[in-house]
């Protein structure tokens, strides 16, 4: 801007110089052109000074804006700066939480497989099968009687035939006493159901697991349904609910064969909801029993109070007799309180009397 105004000073002296030219002669011309020299050098630099004046207290005015801007960008940037490093460490914890939860599941998931390998190894035994269906058919039993409740059922009951069953259950006529029987026929189901073998594999075991079946209802029957001692029927119990659904979806012939003999084949699930109807069967007796009690011991409750109403009759009967009898006393009390009284009043004037 400087140079613009330097240049148009420049112009106007040789405008001024031109016009002057043509009224002046040549001597005056040398004098004018130092004196306008001498006072375009004082305005030259005047205007130089109040320039660099003006713009110095410009760029100081605008420095102090840059910086009052700078200063409010770098609180916001380190505003935002804060808010996202609290937001990313609250990210980071919270990964870290999750990173170590699903370290925790990944040591349960193993837990859990190795448990699930040794259970698998102790279920290849069929002695531990039988133990294992034992102890599931007690959970079932106190999870719906209650722990030890000898009254309902009993475990390992002897009969008279000297056989003894898993488990008794002492339910109200018409069932009567039920014995439940545990049964496991695992090793045969798992080489029936074996994708991997071939179809006549599986056709074959599939024949051996309905003898396995038929065999364990035969020996339930046979053993544990005694007539006059326990009820004409029984509860063969499958612990596992895969060989229950198994034998439910695909094997109609068994489930015949079982109603048969009168022995109805139950897992841990079907078992639990057949235990809480005759719990509630149980309950329902046994409010019957107490209704009868009830109504019988009202009855001899009436009859007390008939009598105690005839006594109280009496009694009330009593009391108004006494009630008059005593009204009547206190008439006569009251005379002769009266008596006593005149009596004493003439006394006291006849002792006058003689001291006069």
């Amino acid at each position: 801007m400087e140079y613009i105004i330097i240049i148009l000073l420049i112009i106007l002296i040789i405008l001024t110089v031109f016009s002057l030219s043509k009224n002046i002669n040549e001597s005056n011309i040398t004098e004018r052109l130092s004196k306008l020299e001498i006072e375009l050098i004082k305005e030259l630099g005047s205007f130089k000074d109040e320039l660099n004046g003006s713009l110095k207290e410009d760029f100081q005015a605008l420095n102090e804006q840059v910086e009052k801007r700078l200063l409010l960008i770098n609180e916001k940037v380190n505003q935002r700066m804060d808010q996202n490093f609290e937001k990313t460490n609250q990210t980071f914890v919270s990964i870290v939480s999750r990173l170590s939860k699903i370290d925790e599941a990944q040591k349960k998931i193993d837990m859990l497989s190795s448990d699930i390998v040794s259970l698998q190894s102790i279920l290849t035994d069929k002695k531990s099968r039988g133990i294992f269906g034992e102890v599931t058919l007690k959970h079932v039993l106190a999870s719906v009687f209650g722990d030890k409740n000898d009254a309902i059922y009993r475990l390992q009951y002897p009969l008279p035939n000297k056989t003894i069953t898993d488990a008794i259950l002492f339910a109200p006529d018409p069932l009567g006493t039920i014995a439940i029987d545990s049964k496991f026929p695992l090793e045969h189901y798992e080489k029936m159901v074996d994708k991997r073998r071939s179809k006549e594999e599986r056709d074959y075991y599939e024949k051996v697991f309905k003898q396995d079946m038929k065999r364990h209802i035969d020996a339930i029957h046979d053993k544990y349904i005694i007539d006059g001692i326990t009820s004409n029927q029984a509860i063969l119990f499958l612990p596992a609910e895969a060989i229950f659904a198994e034998v439910n979806a695909y094997h109609q012939d068994l489930l015949e064969y079982s109603y048969q003999k009168k022995v109805w084949i139950t897992s841990p699930t079907t078992l639990i909801s057949t235990l809480s109807i005759i719990q509630m069967i149980i309950k329902n007796i046994e409010r019957d029993q107490y209704t009868s009690i009830i109504h019988h011991e009202l009855n001899k409750l009436g009859l007390e109070f008939a009598r105690y109403k005839e006594r109280w009759d009496k009694l009330s009967k009593s009391i108004q007799t006494v009630s008059r009898d005593v009204e009547n006393i206190s008439i006569t009390t009251d005379k002769i309180q009266k008596k006593f009284q005149n009596i004493h009043d003439v006394n006291i004037g006849k002792l006058e009397d003689k001291e006069e």
